[in-house]
């Protein structure tokens, strides 16, 4: 049985589950101008960082790349830039390229327009015409082929890696099966666990791919070393301790069964969107929500499926963001902010793969537009982009 779904078929070939003018801010020090604009234009979603300026210049790329890859997004049919005029982020790049895949562009500088108050009267006027010319758009039936989707556990406990991320895993399985894209990141909840991920990796162990999950392993780790510091001091949080995760080890194992089981095609840096080429693909990416969901939406993934055994809210401005809760208690305390319960599990009520199909028609009627909770209660402000190094 083939699925489809009814998406926005973008003037490049890609498709969204939602339709959003996205207001990007290229700088920090423009984000007050974007928020009185989203808050002024209905259907607008503001993407709210806190970069853009006195970094070195492989994270002011950094930050370029990851801006032009959110307004990149299927999810997004419009954008409006919202510039200060002097940041060190590239806005005629950001301009450019989100301009090429052939939808609506405007771009403002506050400096040039005179001011704060100007700016935001600009810019929403601007919004506003977005808005209303891609308010008409219409949903098409594609082919479930064309799904991306962004896996991602936090506030895990031990029934994240019994329960809820066997679902997750499950359905990563069942959707690359179907010809669709599937990326799972959180480099650092790796550690412990590299060897088993380098082990599916197409080309195995000794092959590139299986080379390079070693080598963002290490580089993450470099990271925390280079200040003198181990990995294992923050990792697993005190939160997971509390729910029972004892290592970091421990945690690593629970957190990979949520990409399943097929090969492993190759690794995106934490800025890049997927290519043409479908299955299962890691993205390296912190383990925080704010970055990490970053980048999902840079990879161009319609939703996410985030499981949780603690309960995490949060979503994302652009992307609706599962919560499967693993942990029955926290479902019933948590009921109103999370998507699926499958603490029944635990319990026996369900199997994995009963709450798997479950979840599978889930995804499927958010693509088709139904809400997640999280966006019903308009919960998804959460974002930030990784950075490697410091502000200067």
């Amino acid at each position: 049985m083939r699925y489809t779904f009814q998406g926005y078929v973008r003037e490049n070939g890609k498709v969204g589950s939602r339709n959003f003018v996205g207001v990007i801010p290229s700088v920090i020090c423009a984000t007050d101008v974007a928020q009185a604009i989203c808050r002024q234009v209905a259907g607008t979603v503001g993407f709210f960082h806190h970069q853009g300026c006195c970094q070195l210049p492989t994270d002011l790329k950094r930050v370029t790349d990851t801006l032009i890859s959110l307004g990149c997004s299927p999810n997004v049919g419009a954008v409006l830039i919202v510039s200060l005029g002097c940041e060190g982020t590239d806005t005629q790049r950001l301009y450019q390229e989100i301009s090429s895949t052939g939808k609506p562009v405007e771009l403002i500088e506050i400096q040039e327009l005179g001011g704060m108050s100007r700016a935001i009267q600009r810019g929403t006027d601007l919004a506003q015409a977005l808005a209303q010319k891609i308010s008409g758009l219409q949903r098409e039936t594609v082919d479930i082929s064309n799904v991306v989707m962004g896996i991602k556990c936090g506030a895990s406990d031990t029934t994240s890696g019994m329960a809820s991320n066997c679902v997750i895993g499950y359905v990563a399985d069942k959707l690359v099966d179907f010809g669709a894209t599937v990326v799972f990141g959180e480099t650092t909840e790796f550690i412990g666990g590299e060897h088993i991920l380098a082990q599916r990796a197409v080309g195995g162990p000794e092959g590139p791919i299986g080379k390079k999950i070693y080598e963002i392993v290490e580089r993450m780790e470099n990271r925390a070393k280079t200040i003198g510091e181990d990995m294992r001091g923050g990792q697993p949080t005190p939160g997971n301790i509390k729910g029972g995760l004892s290592s970091i080890e421990e945690k690593s194992l629970g957190a990979i069964v949520k990409s399943g089981h097929r090969p492993i095609q190759g690794i995106l840096e934490y800025p890049d969107m997927v290519t043409d080429q479908k299955g299962l693909w890691i993205k390296d990416a912190p383990g925080r929500e704010p970055e990490i969901l970053t980048g999902m939406a840079a990879t161009g993934a319609q939703f996410l499926c985030f499981s949780t055994g603690r309960g995490a809210p949060q979503g994302f401005p652009s992307m609706p963001v599962i919560k499967i809760c693993g942990n029955p208690n926290t479902y019933a305390r948590m009921k109103y902010d999370m998507d699926l319960n499958a603490g029944r599990i635990i319990i026996g009520e369900k199997s994995i793969e009963e709450v798997g199909e479950e979840a599978f028609e889930m995804l499927l009627r958010v693509l088709n537009g139904q809400m997640t909770k999280n966006e019903a209660i308009h919960y998804v402000s959460t974002m930030d982009i990784h950075c490697v190094g410091p502000v200067i």
